[in-house]
């Protein structure tokens, strides 16, 4: 259970992208390492979520999900940023195969389905659950152990909800 926890409402996909390029504009500004794991069912938002977190970072080429090569790797003036995608890896051992702690330790990661291997993410790591509520509307709960409440009720910024 994390020690912080806010909660967030975004009403369409422009809207969770939105907000993830505030969060990525943070950890630009942050300057600490940070892995995002992004946690949500199957079309939810999460590839929409990492587009704008990479944008806020200061990407600027077209952002996919990772789904078949597992990582993708974006250069930026702060340095390099690498996204993994899950999904497909079944054993903890995969993870080794690909570098997932070398890329995920003292880095800015961002790993969709972080769920399915929780307990091999880094002390510095943000959880982001996402829940459909409609169509176009989503909960998302930001979760972390070092990041305050304060601090995550300013990154989420006007998506803040009963907080």
């Amino acid at each position: 259970m994390s020690k912080y926890k806010v909660t967030l409402e975004t009403n369409s996909v422009a809207d969770t992208q939105c907000f993830g390029e505030r969060l990525g504009h943070w950890v630009k500004q942050n300057g600490n390492p940070l892995c995002m794991a992004l946690v949500g069912d199957l079309g939810t938002g999460k590839t929409h979520m990492s587009q704008g977190i990479a944008k806020g970072l200061g990407v600027t080429e077209e952002i996919t999900s990772p789904t078949f090569s597992l990582m993708n790797t974006y250069m930026t003036l702060a340095g390099e940023i690498y996204h993994f995608d899950l999904y497909r890896m079944d054993d903890v051992s995969e993870l080794e195969n690909i570098g997932f702690y070398e890329f995920t330790e003292d880095q800015i990661s961002i790993v969709e389905w972080a769920d399915k291997f929780s307990d091999e993410l880094p002390e510095e790591t943000l959880w982001i659950r996402i829940v459909s509520i409609d169509e176009h509307a989503r909960a998302i709960t930001l979760k972390s152990d070092l990041i305050d409440h304060e601090t995550l009720v300013e990154i989420g910024g006007i998506y803040v909800v009963g907080n």
